[in-house]
């Protein structure tokens, strides 16, 4: 799949190795490991079949977006793109879900 990204500090978190975005390091990890998931897949399908990744719809305030688990406590948040012309995940966020 294609990936885009909705924020220039995302599409830095996965090609600069020195940036870090103010994510721990463990987190920094596991989002290029998912990235270059996404990219390796064929379509939503191969990401819902991947289960350590828990591909999730979201509901009320993140309607049409969906979730990848990056650890037990972060979140990647995706869209995809059913308007391009090629498979394409939009990366919006990577969200604290457990927040203090």
């Amino acid at each position: 799949m294609d990936v885009r990204f909705a924020d220039t500090d995302l599409d830095r978190l996965e090609v600069d190795p020195k940036f870090a975005g103010g994510l721990p390091a463990e987190v920094v990890r596991a989002y290029r490991k998912v990235v270059n998931y996404i990219r390796q897949a064929g379509d939503e399908r191969d990401l819902r079949n991947w289960k350590s990744l828990h591909f999730e719809k979201l509901k009320a305030d993140r309607e049409g977006q969906h979730s990848l688990r990056l650890n037990r406590q972060w979140r990647l948040v995706v869209e995809l793109d059913e308007d391009s012309p090629s498979k394409t995940v939009v990366i919006c966020a990577v969200d604290n879900y457990h927040k203090d």
